[in-house]
């Protein structure tokens, strides 16, 4: 199959793929997705195959607006709509029951899926086209680092899929927030731009779910949380502590083949090649260039990276969750340094 990149102003193109059964690669606000049409079964199962995707890891519904929402489930609770005003189109996905239009290996045979509205302009664009809400996780092989250009969606899956349209870097750059409801309030399944923070401040109670990073021995309510994500090729160290720390315990401990991701300013530290991907006190910008940086450790033939792990609080989390789910091994020097 050859694999066609195209431009946003050829999306009647990716729009008839869809139409026809077959799948396309889109750009949203967070990552690339791998779309096919959430009503067509057989065009879900196209996913899978392209992506070697677990046929028990559900996926996320997109739509073009909350009335397309509406019409994929059979309840819309309050709560759901208090965060959906506030929070769509954007990178937020709530857990909703879906009702029979939705095929049962898009929730892999939950009652229950997850829905969201993208903000890229493309993606909303494509949805109101097609007329119908897109299936879609990330558009790369299961496990890899999420793609954030149609150059990563490239690398993994030419030759897997028909097209990919080209709507530049993902701003965002990991994967959506997704919520469901559970004791009277919010429960976050997976952490992402959308923080616990400006859920409470939308006035709705919100907690963290248990076991947030390693949930691998349970049926997953959302992607993200069963299996082994985000992972390059090299094996990843996640190093808790200070920049002295780190720098010290992966200078003592690096080989030939080893390299580092720090955070920018701190490159002078190491004794190995390395990269940066944003502020320490910055982490929507950390957020926008891990899977970019994990995948540029590919094309070095790293063999170890050694990464400095970020504060664990408000978008932090998300970098975090990314990071301890890549990693092979978490070394703590200081405990101090996740908060």
């Amino acid at each position: 199959m050859e694999t066609r990149i195209i431009q946003p102003n050829n999306l009647h193109y990716a729009a008839d793929i869809l139409r026809s059964g077959g799948v396309a690669a889109i750009p949203t606000e967070t990552v690339y997705g791998l779309a096919a049409n959430a009503f067509d079964a057989d065009a879900v199962d196209r996913i899978f195959i392209a992506k070697g995707r677990p046929q028990d890891n559900p996926l996320i519904v997109h739509v073009d607006s909350i009335a397309m929402a509406e019409g994929v489930t059979c309840r819309f609770p309050d709560a759901a709509r208090i965060l959906a005003e506030r929070f769509w189109p954007g990178p937020l996905s709530i857990i909703l029951p879906k009702n029979d239009r939705i095929p049962n290996n898009v929730t892999a045979g939950l009652d229950t899926f997850a829905v969201r509205m993208p903000a890229h302009t493309v993606a909303a664009e494509l949805i109101g086209i097609c007329g119908f809400p897109l299936a879609a996780p990330s558009a790369n092989i299961s496990g890899r680092p999420s793609p954030t250009s149609a150059a990563h969606v490239l690398d993994d899956l030419d030759g897997r899929i028909p097209v990919i349209i080209d709507g530049g870097h993902c701003h965002v750059g990991i994967e959506s927030t997704v919520v469901t409801f559970g004791g009277g309030g919010v429960v976050i399944l997976r952490p992402g731009s959308v923080t616990a923070q400006d859920i409470a401040d939308a006035g709705v109670e919100v907690r963290m779910a248990d076991g947030i990073s390693d949930s691998r021995d349970e049926i997953p309510l959302s992607p993200g949380q069963k299996y082994r994500h985000y992972r390059p090729n090299a094996k990843v160290i996640l190093i808790i502590g200070t920049a002295e720390e780190f720098a010290e315990y992966t200078n003592s401990h690096a080989d030939s083949r080893s390299h580092a991701l720090v955070f920018a300013g701190e490159e002078h530290l190491l004794s190995i090649p390395c990269r940066s991907f944003g502020q320490a006190t910055d982490p929507l910008s950390q957020a926008n260039l891990l899977f970019a940086r994990l995948r540029e450790f590919d094309k070095d033939a790293a063999e170890k990276i050694y990464v400095r792990c970020p504060h664990a609080d408000g978008v932090g989390a998300a970098v975090y969750n990314r990071l301890s789910k890549a990693a092979d091994s978490t070394v703590i020097l200081s405990e101090k340094e996740v908060r």
